[in-house]
C-alpha cells in the first residue's frame, strides 16, 4: 500500500474507506442472503390447498391425486379444503384474497373469465392471480333416457326447429359451462331450448334419470349411466371423441363450431415470490404427467391439458377476451337478472 509522507493521514483515509465499503456491501448483502435462504427452504411447513367444489366430486377427486403428488414432490402435505360454492367462485376469491407466501395456492375453474365479467367473482382473473399450471378438462355431452324420442342429436334438432322453445334441458345453473355451451350449440343449431336451471349437476342428472326434462347437460356425470343403460349419450362437447365413449360423435363432428372442455388449472394469489412460484410450477408439472394423476383422469373423463403457469395466464387472457364477446352475444347478464 502507498504511503504518503506528505499526507499521513492519506493510509487511514484509505482504510476507514475500505472498511466502510466493505460493511456498506455488507449491510446490502445480508438481507439479500437471508431473504434469498427464507425462500430457498420453503416449503417448511403443510400448504393449504383450495378445491373451489364439493368433497367427492369429479373435480375434488382430480385435486386430491393431483396435490397427493405435488406433496411428495414439495416434502410438506397439501391440505385440501373444500370452499364450495357460486359455481366454484367462493373458492377462487378466497386463493386471490389469501396472502401470498405460497402457502394457500389452489384451483382456479377457467369461469373466473366469465363470473368476474358477470360479477360473481371479486377479482380480476387477469392480474389478481399467480398462475401455476392448467391441469386438465372435463368431457361434456348431452344424454337422454333410452326411451326418448331422439334417437340421435340430429332428431333434437329436427323436432326443436319445428317446437321452438318446447324442448327441455337440465343444466348446473346460470353462466355455467352447461348452461353457456347448450346456448352456444342452439345459436350454432338454429334452434331454441327451454333451459332449466339447477343449483348443481346432482339434481339436474336426477331430474333427467326421473324423466322431468328432456335432456342432460353435464360433464360426465352421465357416464356410468350410459354404461349401464339408463341414459343415451347423443353428443359431447370435446375437441375429438372421448375414449370411453368413441361411438358417440362430437358437436364439432356433427357440424356445429362448438367445443366446450373447460379447463381446470391451480393458481395462487398475485405477489407470489418467484422462487417459491418456481417451486410450485415444478412440482405441479410433475404431478400433472405422473401416473397416479393420469389414472384418476382417465376415470373420470378428464382429458390432460397442461400447460405451465406463464402459458396458462396467456390463456386466460385469451378466455377473458372471448367471454366478453360471449356474454354480450348470449345476453347472460339479462338471464342472470331473471334469475
Amino acid at each position: 500500500m502507498h504511503f504518503d509522507q506528505k499526507n499521513p493521514t492519506s493510509l487511514i483515509s484509505r482504510r476507514s474507506l475500505l472498511i466502510g465499503g466493505t460493511a456498506t456491501a455488507a449491510s446490502v448483502l445480508v438481507p439479500s442472503l437471508s431473504f434469498a435462504a427464507e425462500t430457498s427452504a420453503y416449503p417448511e411447513r403443510p400448504i393449504t390447498f383450495i378445491c373451489p367444489w364439493p368433497a367427492g366430486g369429479t373435480a375434488d377427486q382430480s385435486m386430491r391425486a393431483i396435490c397427493q403428488v405435488a406433496a411428495g414432490v414439495l416434502k410438506q402435505p397439501i391440505a385440501v379444503d373444500n370452499k364450495a360454492g357460486a359455481a366454484g367462485m367462493i373458492g377462487a376469491k378466497a386463493i386471490a384474497s389469501a396472502k401470498p407466501d405460497g402457502y394457500t395456492i389452489g384451483q382456479i375453474p377457467i369461469s373466473v373469465t366469465r363470473f368476474s365479467q358477470l360479477g360473481t367473482l371479486q377479482a380480476d382473473p387477469r392480474k389478481d392471480f399467480t398462475y401455476l399450471a392448467r391441469t386438465s378438462g372435463q368431457t361434456f355431452g348431452i344424454a337422454v333416457l333410452p326411451t326418448s324420442k331422439f334417437a340421435t342429436l340430429k332428431d333434437m334438432v329436427a323436432f326443436a326447429k319445428a317446437n321452438p322453445g318446447k324442448v327441455t334441458y337440465a343444466h348446473a345453473g346460470v353462466g355455467g359451462a352447461t348452461h353457456v355451451g347448450m346456448e352456444e350449440f342452439a345459436i350454432a343449431a338454429g334452434i331454441q331450448l327451454n333451459a332449466i336451471a339447477y343449483k348443481g349437476g346432482a339434481q339436474a342428472l336426477q331430474d333427467t334419470l326421473g324423466g322431468q326434462v328432456d335432456m342432460l347437460a353435464d360433464s360426465s356425470s352421465w357416464a356410468p349411466h350410459v354404461e349401464g343403460g339408463k341414459l343415451r349419450l347423443l353428443a359431447t362437447w370435446g375437441e375429438q371423441r372421448t375414449p370411453r365413449f368413441k361411438d358417440t360423435p362430437t358437436l364439432k363432428e356433427l357440424g356445429f363450431k362448438v367445443v366446450v372442455d373447460a379447463p381446470n388449472g391451480i393458481g395462487a394469489p398475485k405477489g407470489l415470490d418467484p422462487v417459491v412460484e418456481k417451486k410450485l410450477r415444478d412440482a405441479f408439472r410433475f404431478a400433472v404427467n405422473s401416473s397416479e394423476f393420469k389414472a384418476v383422469a382417465d376415470r373420470i373423463d378428464a382429458p390432460l391439458m397442461y400447460l405451465d403457469g406463464p402459458d396458462y395466464q396467456k390463456y386466460v387472457n385469451t378466455v377473458y377476451t372471448r367471454e366478453t364477446q360471449l356474454i354480450e352475444r348470449l345476453k347472460l347478464k339479462e338471464m342472470l337478472q331473471k334469475g
